[in-house]
């Protein structure tokens, strides 16, 4: 029988993803300074004001005020109508030292032996849907605020959005579990002021439909059929939505983690990525999870699979790795078998993971809004200026665990044609 499944995301002015773009941005100016640092910082958002608190290891030095007024600057909140606005809002820091009882269960005399950060299990998932191997609903929910972001930054078409928005896609599916249709799209967008607010009303949804949605359609050649006149739209539903970003709600990082993911699709192990340095697991294993599944999909071993690692505090090697395909593989081995051979493809110790996947590099402000996953691997030039004018360049390769350089190993493991 048919059935609906819905994802959403959220904007890079929303005031939870404000927080985590700020911690993120913590992170890299402490990996461009000290590859070796220990971050766990986390960020709150207000009106008119920013809270960082968190616990660092390293031989750099930040300003993490000016670091925090960048970010905000970057992402819009330019405007002091806004009530949060980058270069007026207050800045406190609480930042201290790692305590030296979790340390030492990472750091170790031969590197190969680092410890996990903690204790947890992360989850990673891959579908061929679409051709970033993402969920659909996830992925028009995130094309949808993408582009409503560049329109808000070009300003010719659009004049009036703020930075704060939100969108919601439901799918229906069939029961071979292929999207069939677009329910319903939901968009809520921060705006300015209008003199009435049946005609605002009026005007956003007519431009949400006539210009943001056929941009958005222009993405998906395979899917273009499921954007018609059916689809039941709900734009800013509860109305005016003046008051947005981090006045109308305090932002905190780490709360937005199924957008960070899958949009609920497979599974999550429940910890946060932004704010943490790579010996944190919670965000390197689930980089690794996705990047095995990812390319087990591209490899042609299943349509779909979920990949579960888990691990102890300060231990290496991981308490285990499981794998569930749906009943979607195309070997005839069981879910178990599969597991076994692809623990024998990636070393999940956490060194070797931060090896593989380049992560002690200044890689993780891009991650902060839009989805961790499904996005392009590409190599950047960024350029990072500490407190006494020292300028550090540093070309970065970004998303290195979207990158599909394990599918032919796959195929000759499992020997797929």
């Amino acid at each position: 029988m048919p059935y609906l499944f819905t994802s959403e995301s959220v904007s890079e002015g929303h005031p939870d993803k404000v927080a985590d773009q700020i911690s993120d941005a913590l992170i890299d100016n402490f990996l461009a300074f000290d590859p070796q640092s220990k971050v766990a910082c986390e960020t709150l958002v207000t009106t008119g004001q920013v809270v960082l608190a968190g616990e660092v290891k390293s031989k750099a030095y930040l300003d993490v005020q000016e670091i925090a007024r960048g970010v905000i600057k970057k992402i819009g909140y330019t405007k002091s109508e806004y009530m949060f606005e980058a270069n007026s809002c207050g800045v406190l820091s609480a930042i201290h030292e790692q305590s030296p009882d979790i340390n030492q269960g990472v750091d170790k005399k031969k590197k190969e032996e680092q410890g996990a950060g903690d204790q947890g299990m992360m989850f990673g998932y891959a579908t061929n849907e679409t051709e970033d191997y993402m969920p659909l609903a996830l992925d028009i929910a995130h094309k949808i605020l993408q582009e409503l972001a560049a329109l808000r930054r070009e300003n010719k078409q659009i004049k009036y959005l703020r930075p704060d928005a939100k969108s919601q896609v439901t799918l229906e599916y069939d029961d071979n579990n292929k999207p069939i249709r677009i329910d319903a799209i939901v968009i809520s967008t921060q705006h300015d002021d209008f003199d009435s607010e049946t005609k605002m009303l009026a005007k956003i949804k007519q431009d949400m439909i006539e210009i943001l949605i056929p941009r958005i359609k222009s993405k998906y050649k395979k899917y273009a059929k499921l954007f018609n006149d059916k689809i039941k739209y709900h734009i800013n539903p509860t109305g005016k939505f003046v008051i947005g970003g981090p006045h109308g709600d305090t932002g905190l990082t780490g709360r937005k983690i199924i957008v960070d993911t899958y949009g609920g699709k497979g599974a999550h192990g429940g910890g946060a990525f932004s704010g943490k340095d790579p010996s944190k697991v919670d965000r390197s294993a689930a980089y690794a999870t996705r990047h095995i599944a990812k390319n087990l999909v591209a490899a042609g071993l299943c349509d779909e699979v979920l990949v579960q690692v888990s691990y102890a505090i300060g231990v290496a090697q991981p308490m285990g790795l499981y794998i569930n395909t749906y009943g979607t593989a195309k070997v005839e081995l069981t879910d178990g078998e599969i597991a076994k051979k692809v623990s024998e493809l990636f070393d999940m110790r956490p060194f070797f993971i931060e090896k593989r996947l380049k992560l002690r590099s200044p890689i993780y402000s891009e991650t902060a809004a839009y989805g961790h996953m499904g996005r392009k691997p590409e190599i950047v030039e960024k350029s990072f200026k500490s407190p006494d004018g020292k300028v550090v360049k540093k070309k970065v390769e970004l998303f290195t665990w979207e990158k599909l350089d394990y599918v032919s190993k796959v195929k000759k493991a499992f020997g797929l044609k």
